[in-house]
């Protein structure tokens, strides 16, 4: 016997804090969960956040080799060597930092300006634990719990516009990253192709027509008929989406990667290139959390950078023609300790570093007030913090985001300019 599925039940399926989307218990449990809110074209970049999972070793991707025996003697195993005294050493900078070799294909970004570094940042809280350093970071509040929605929830949440897509903001994995949020629903997207469901257009159809029997489709006559609609505005545009088909631009060429990052990355340019009115995408990349046997050198951590690398590389190839209208960003929880352990690994730490990208970047620079590695100025051990990872965030919020509200969305915070974007 059918099941008859009521208008309750489909409520009851719904996700929290007012987001209305596709319920598991209506639908496979492989088809991808959506959530919409129908509230113009935003004035500012479309911001692509990328957020580095584990702890990423910053001292391994941006090397402080200017440092000497600072750096060298506390890391015998796992240091990236100068450049020029070794095949695998740093890439240079500015005579005081390099890339690591991995990040290759980063330098031309960098030299040429579109790519800029910020080293010894990150969040000021001291917490060594992953889920609190997380959960501080993209609420955008350190050390405080009690505020319950994501810095880019409070930015979609303070903007002077209005944007009726159900694209504005999407995330682009298995769950919703905590950063989006709040009260303006995000769309949490695994693949386009999913929507394409690999010759089972049969059961989409019949996902649709539940909806269609308990909601007004094609004359809405409440919010949750509207919301329905929707829905299956989405459906459709996400079917003419062909993820397959799609072609990157002069030959960009993103990584295949277990993570799925590289199709992460393919799939945003694709909607960016779409005009669907995406306004923000956030990506993960995982894995970084390496306590033992890092393998800074042909390892676990360099084929994770060079996945980074070649990512970022290829997105900025793809979009380079819009690149003037997008803004890049990564962040991590927290950095590792200057000194490696007896595991041939790097433990949890401090300081850290972020990446610019995009043509309002103002790029060729690593940012740092460096606070140096020497003994007597460690953190516990670790890289001091000089630069609050939010004053980044605030500035390409006001400068390219066009949104001045740095107050609602970081509280109880007064951004300090860096000069590191342009005015849009």
């Amino acid at each position: 016997m059918d099941k008859i599925i009521t208008r309750r039940d489909f409520l009851k399926g719904m996700s929290a804090a007012g987001a209305v989307g596709i319920s598991r218990s209506l639908f496979p449990a492989w088809m991808p969960r959506l959530a919409f809110r129908a509230p113009n074209q935003a004035p500012g970049d479309v911001l692509v956040c990328i957020f580095l999972r584990g702890g990423i070793d910053g001292l391994s991707a941006i090397v402080p080799f200017g440092e000497g025996a600072g750096y060298y003697d506390a890391r015998p195993s796992q240091a990236v060597a100068e450049p020029g005294s070794d095949p695998n050493a740093a890439l240079d900078l500015n005579g005081f930092f390099g890339m690591h070799p991995s990040f290759a294909p980063l330098v031309d970004l960098y030299r040429s300006g579109a790519l800029a570094v910020v080293h010894a940042t990150g969040s000021t809280d001291p917490t060594r634990s992953h889920f609190d350093a997380m959960q501080f970071m993209e609420y955008g509040t350190p050390g405080d719990k009690t505020i319950a929605t994501g810095w880019i929830g409070r930015h979609l949440k303070s903007a002077a516009w209005q944007n009726d897509s159900p694209f504005r903001a999407v995330g682009m994995g298995a769950m919703l990253p905590t950063s989006l949020r709040g009260p303006v629903s995000s769309l949490s997207l695994r693949s386009i192709a999913d929507f394409h469901l690999k010759g089972r257009e049969g059961e989409l159809r019949k996902a649709q027509d539940v909806l269609a029997q308990l909601y007004t489709i094609e004359a809405p006559t409440d919010a949750l008929d509207s919301q329905a609609r929707l829905v299956f505005d989405t459906v459709d545009m996400l079917q003419s989406l062909n993820a397959g088909s799609y072609q990157p631009t002069a030959g960009a060429d993103y990584p295949t990667d277990d993570f799925g990052f590289g199709m992460g990355l393919k799939q945003i340019a694709q909607l960016i290139k779409a005009d669907v009115g995406l306004e923000v995408a956030c990506i993960d990349l995982g894995g970084w959390d390496t306590h033992e046997n890092q393998g800074t050198h042909g390892g676990v951590f360099a084929n994770l950078l060079s996945v980074l690398g070649r990512g970022l590389n290829a997105f900025y190839t793809d979009l380079a023609e819009r690149m003037g209208g997008i803004t890049v960003v990564t962040m991590s929880e927290f950095g590792r300790r200057v000194a490696e352990n007896a595991n041939a690994g790097t433990d949890h730490g401090h300081g850290n570093f972020m990446l610019l990208m995009g043509g309002g970047t103002q790029g060729g620079q690593v940012f740092a007030r460096w606070p140096g590695l020497s003994p007597d100025v460690l953190n516990d051990g670790d890289l001091a913090i000089t630069t609050d990872y939010r004053d980044v965030l605030a500035e390409v919020l006001t400068q390219r985001l066009k949104n001045p509200a740095v107050d609602q969305v970081f509280p109880n915070f007064t951004a300090t300019p860096l000069g590191l974007v342009v005015p849009r």
